[in-house]
C-alpha cells in the first residue's frame, strides 16, 4: 500500500515538472514569435512601493501598538502610543512656571505705577522749591535734598520699567516651554503619514526605544512603480515623462499604463533578477516607472508588492502601442471600489482576504491572454 501510495506521489511530482517545463518552452516559444516596434523597449522588474519607517522622536517606553503586520492604515491613523507619565508631569511644571512668570509681569506692572507716582509727587515738589530758591526762601540744603528725591524716583521709575520688561521676556520664555513640552507630548503619539499596509511591526509594548527607534514600517501603497534597468544605448532614449506600459506575469492579459519619473543618471552592474538580451549588457540604467495614483486607488487592498512583470518604454512617440499593451485591467468589483473608497480602516482591524494580486485597474472587457513579446 505505502508502495503504491509513494509511486502516484512521484509520478505526479514528474508530471508537474514537465508540464512547468512545457510552459516555459512555451512562454520562450511565443515570445520569438512575437516582435516589438524599434521605437518601444522592454525590461523586467517587479511591483516596488515606497516603506516609511515609523519611529519615535524621544526616547521612551512603547505603551501600545495598535497596528498589525498586514493591517491597512490611512493617513492620521493612530498607530502606537509611548509612554508620556514624565513628560505630563514636565508640562505640568512648565505650566506652573508659566503662571509665575505672568505674576511677575503683573507685579512689575503695578510696582511701575507706585514709582512713577512718587516721581510724580517729587517733581511737583522740586518745581516748588526752584520758585522758593529763586525768591531766596529757602536754604540750599533743602533744594538740593528735593532735586535729589526728584532724580532718585525718575531712575526707580526707569528700574520698574526694564523690571517690567524682563518678567514679560521670562513669560515669554516660560510660555515657549509649555509649547516646547506641549509639542513633545504630541510627539509620543505615532500616527500614520501615508495611506499603505503595514510591512513589519518591529516594537512592542513595554520595550524602551531610543530617539529613533523604529516602531513600524508601512508600504506607501499611494506610490507604487517598477524598476527596469535598460543598457546605454535605450537608456540615452528614454526622457523623463515618456510613456510606458506595465504587464504582471500574474496578469499577462492585461496593461497597466504607467509614466517614466526617473531615469538614473550613472550605470550600474546588472542586478541579479534582471534578465538582459546580451551578457555584453553588464552596465545598465535604472528606470523607474510610475503607476498613476488613481489607477491604484480601486485595487489599494488588493496590491501587492513583490509581483514580477515586464514593463515597456517608448522611445518613439510616433510609434503606436501595440494592441496588447493597450488592453486595460477591466473596472473591479463594486465591493473592492466601495471598500477603498469608504471611512478609512482602523489601523487595529485586519484586512479582509485579498483576492488574486492585480495591477491597478482601467476600464476593458477581458479579452483572451495573447503571447508575451520579447525584442530580437
Amino acid at each position: 500500500m505505502k508502495s503504491g501510495a509513494v509511486q502516484r506521489l512521484v509520478q505526479l511530482i514528474v508530471l508537474g515538472a514537465v508540464a512547468f517545463v512545457g510552459w516555459r518552452a512555451w512562454q520562450r516559444h511565443q515570445r520569438a514569435q512575437v516582435q516589438l516596434p524599434d521605437g518601444i523597449t522592454v525590461g523586467n522588474g517587479r511591483i516596488e512601493a515606497i516603506q516609511v519607517d515609523i519611529a519615535t522622536k524621544y526616547a521612551g517606553r512603547i505603551g501600545d501598538v495598535l497596528a498589525r503586520e498586514g493591517s491597512m492604515v490611512a493617513p492620521d491613523d493612530l498607530l502606537a502610543h509611548i509612554d508620556t507619565a514624565e513628560m505630563r508631569a514636565e508640562l505640568e511644571k512648565a505650566n506652573a512656571q508659566l503662571a509665575k512668570a505672568a505674576e511677575d509681569v503683573a507685579r512689575a506692572a503695578a510696582d511701575i505705577v507706585q514709582k512713577q507716582s512718587t516721581a510724580d509727587l517729587n517733581e511737583k515738589s522740586f518745581a516748588r522749591s526752584e520758585t522758593l530758591k529763586r525768591n531766596k526762601a529757602i536754604a540750599d540744603q533743602d533744594f538740593d535734598e528735593s532735586r535729589a528725591r526728584r532724580d532718585s524716583s525718575a531712575a526707580a521709575v526707569n528700574v520698574a520699567k526694564a523690571t517690567l520688561r524682563s518678567a514679560e521676556k521670562a513669560e515669554l520664555a516660560a510660555a515657549a516651554e509649555v509649547s516646547r513640552q506641549s509639542a513633545q507630548l504630541a510627539e509620543m503619539t505615532l500616527k500614520s503619514p501615508v495611506r499603505g499596509r503595514v510591512l513589519y511591526r518591529l516594537a512592542e509594548p513595554g520595550m524602551v526605544l531610543p530617539a529613533g527607534g523604529k516602531v513600524l514600517t508601512l508600504l506607501d501603497l499611494s506610490d507604487i512603480y517598477m524598476e527596469i534597468f535598460l543598457p546605454s544605448r535605450e537608456a540615452a532614449r528614454v526622457r523623463v515623462g515618456s510613456e510606458a506600459r506595465i504587464v504582471l506575469d500574474v496578469a499577462p492579459e492585461y496593461a497597466a499604463r504607467a509614466t517614466v519619473s526617473f531615469v538614473s543618471p550613472e550605470a550600474q552592474f546588472t542586478p541579479k533578477q534582471v534578465e538582459t538580451r546580451s551578457e555584453r549588457d553588464k552596465l545598465m540604467f535604472r528606470v523607474k516607472l510610475q503607476l498613476p495614483a488613481e489607477l491604484i486607488l480601486p485595487y489599494l487592498e488588493r496590491i501587492k508588492t513583490g509581483l514580477r512583470g515586464v514593463g515597456y518604454v517608448r522611445l518613439d512617440d510616433t510609434v503606436p502601442w501595440p494592441d496588447f499593451l493597450e488592453r486595460r485591467f477591466p473596472t473591479p468589483p463594486p465591493a473592492a471600489t466601495s471598500a477603498a473608497h469608504e471611512a478609512q480602516p482602523t489601523p487595529a482591524t485586519a484586512p479582509a482576504p485579498a483576492a488574486a494580486p492585480q495591477a491597478p485597474a482601467e476600464d476593458a472587457p477581458k479579452p483572451a491572454p495573447p503571447a508575451e513579446p520579447s525584442r530580437s
